[in-house]
């Protein structure tokens, strides 16, 4: 256990080398060496037995974090802007794209202090930067993964009920506080201590919830936080997407029964038969998603279920920073997926930015082409 007086944060003047003492080998530099005080109160007893990374660790995920930084704020930021200030592209569906890039942006902007901390090598920011940090971190995450979820819903509503499934923007606004509010628990109580806290983690350069306090009322909060803010949000997009290429599957098999009927190749015109079929592309779109989703989360559920009731051992400084990696990481590639890719962004931002050289046909002009091409041609 952690002495009383490191506890104490009043208290300035305890031998911390004492407390290094058993774990330190000559010449060896130990995790959180050199911190006094609430600092060092606040790093869970685990951490303190590793020796400190290189600093050539610390280097390496400063420049990844700004790489990640850079791609995730212009990602984003773009289809804030292009959404913003397209009203074409103002529809109630949009609006949960448009928040997930909030949520998404949100995420990369506490990097400053995680690449701070690691070119100063360690816990550099001390406290209040390890509250702003794993903060911003909860509320971006949890919302980011609820709001995937409505996505999924609306998807879904759209695809399964063609006709009056469309979500109104009312309902889709009441949907996008319900997220904010449901969030909001989740990042409050642990920040005013209530229940759970946030903390140090891996090489004390990023912060988040206590997984490792071996304490009745900390495993239940890990515990109640995996199923309520990771199973009830990955539950809702495997059946929202499994139901989408269930109902695509179902409607391209009922064409292709009826064309056989009509002894046509296909009802659909136009068709290029080297062309994916709907179902395929549809299906890879879902999987897509739910493959971000489940290899961007599902690292920190796993570590923090091992944390809280698994082998400790089994998280070293090293293996804890994957996962806050694979979170940053899908926060660059969600504009891609939902936006970027999307052929009337693309036509709202080759309109906008003519410079960025985006080659996307227009919709008004293709069509425009192919009705005067059927009026020419012969009956």
């Amino acid at each position: 256990m952690i002495p009383p007086a490191v506890m104490d944060n009043h208290t300035e003047n305890y031998n911390y080398g004492a407390y290094f003492a058993p774990y330190r080998s000559e010449g060896m530099e130990m995790l959180g060496e050199g911190l006094t005080g609430e600092n060092l109160a606040a790093i869970p007893e685990h951490w303190l037995s590793y020796p400190a990374p290189p600093a050539s660790a610390h280097t390496m995920l400063a420049l990844v974090y700004v790489f990640f930084t850079a791609a995730a704020l212009i990602g984003n930021g773009l289809v804030i802007f292009i959404f913003s200030a397209s009203k074409s592209l103002r529809t109630p569906s949009n609006l949960l794209v448009v928040q997930l890039a909030v949520l998404d942006f949100l995420m990369m902007l506490k990097a400053p202090i995680f690449i701070y901390n690691s070119i100063k090598r360690g816990f550099a920011s001390g406290v209040i930067g390890c509250q702003i940090f794993a903060f911003m971190g909860s509320v971006s995450g949890i919302g980011a993964g609820l709001t995937n979820a409505c996505i999924a819903y609306d998807r879904h509503s759209t695809i399964t009920r063609p006709l009056d499934g469309r979500l109104s923007r009312g309902k889709v606004l009441l949907m996008m506080v319900c997220v904010w509010v449901y969030t909001a628990p989740w990042a409050i109580l642990p920040q005013l201590q209530i229940w759970g806290r946030y903390v140090p983690e891996g090489f004390l350069t990023s912060c988040t919830f206590d997984y490792l306090t071996a304490t009745f009322d900390n495993k239940l909060f890990v515990g109640c936080m995996f199923v309520c803010v990771y199973i009830f949000p990955m539950t809702a997009i495997l059946y929202f997407y499994s139901g989408i290429v269930k109902q695509v599957f179902a409607h391209e098999a009922a064409l292709r029964e009826q064309a056989k009927k009509m002894n046509v190749d296909s009802l659909r015109s136009n068709q290029n038969a080297a062309a994916e079929s709907a179902e395929i592309r549809i299906a890879k779109a879902a999987l897509t998603v739910c493959f971000l989703y489940v290899a961007s989360w599902t690292p920190y559920g796993v570590m923090s279920l091992i944390g809280a009731f698994g082998d400790q051992n089994l998280l070293t400084p090293g293996v804890t920073m994957i996962p806050a990696l694979a979170c940053k990481g899908v926060a660059c590639i969600d504009p891609w997926v939902y936006a970027i890719s999307h052929p009337k962004y693309r036509q709202e931002l080759q309109k906008r930015m003519p410079w960025l050289q985006i080659d996307e046909p227009d919709d008004n002009a293709s069509n425009s082409t192919s009705n005067t091409a059927n009026s020419s041609a012969p009956a």
